[in-house]
């Protein structure tokens, strides 16, 4: 029988907020172990109906240094094309949690740490919180999304300067050019990550999947067929019970209360 390995990716739930917590200490590498728990994680908070936002967060130290170095450095060319589609899938998953979800980020988010960042819908970051994607200075590039989506969210100039230089941001920067959305004291990070998804717990669920799945997939498509995607998406909500409860509650002038059906 082979030995259980310690769990390096702890989910805790309360008040219908999931929290995706690193814990491998002391920097939150990111081996393989860790690339499986953060798909695993993705997976059960995807399928939990009682998870109803989520945060990422990697304790109040450091949120996630990078890949672990000493595991890539030993691996060649057969070895990681074996490997680079399951670290791009497994961060995939996490971007695909179909719930709002919210990077907190202290401390480092460097290399891979900075990609899991860019998986989450949103980032809070410490004041004296680092970002980047140094892996040029390691004579290799982002391989887990780094490229993609940090051009979506800050433009393919912005991009190409982080990644080609390897440079480090701080949190000042990095709120100015759309890198992370809110910085914060360090002590505050974790709460105000909490308090951008509350807002969401008490929402209409469907509608809320629908939303992120049409900005999300319409980045991915011209025009015309985005449009028809989110029209697709719009129609399909007038079948669940939440579209009648809100429009009911208009009229009505109530509150309305979703059941996420």
């Amino acid at each position: 029988m082979t030995e259980k390995q310690t769990p390096l990716v702890q989910l805790e739930i309360a008040d219908g907020i999931g929290t995706i917590r690193l814990d491998r200490p002391p920097m939150n590498a990111l081996n393989t172990q860790v690339q499986e728990e953060l798909r695993d994680a993705a997976r059960q908070f995807s399928a939990d109906p009682e998870v109803r936002a989520v945060v990422i967060y990697g304790g109040p130290k450091v949120f996630a240094a990078g890949a672990d170095i000493k595991e890539m450095a030993l691996m060649g060319y057969s070895a990681m094309a074996a490997r680079a589609q399951n670290l791009s899938s497994a961060f995939d998953a996490v971007a695909r949690i179909p719930k709002p979800v919210v990077a907190a980020i202290n401390g480092y988010a460097l290399g891979g740490g900075c990609e899991l960042a860019l998986t989450a819908d949103w980032r809070v970051a410490a004041a004296d919180a680092t970002l980047g994607q140094p892996e040029i200075t390691l004579g290799i590039i982002p391989g887990a999304g780094g490229t993609q989506r940090l051009a979506r969210l800050i433009g393919p100039a912005r991009a190409k300067d982080l990644v080609m230089s390897g440079r480090f941001v701080k949190a000042e920067e990095a709120l100015a050019i759309g890198l992370v959305d809110k910085v914060v004291p360090a002590e505050e990070v974790y709460s105000t990550a909490v308090e951008m998804v509350r807002r969401y717990v008490d929402g209409p669920a469907l509608a809320l999947r629908a939303a992120k799945l049409a900005v999300d997939g319409g980045l991915d498509l011209d025009l015309a067929s985005a449009l028809r995607w989110e029209s697709e998406l719009f129609a399909a909500l007038f079948a669940t019970e939440d579209k009648a409860e809100g429009m009911n509650a208009f009229v009505e002038k109530r509150k309305p209360k979703f059941t996420g059906r």
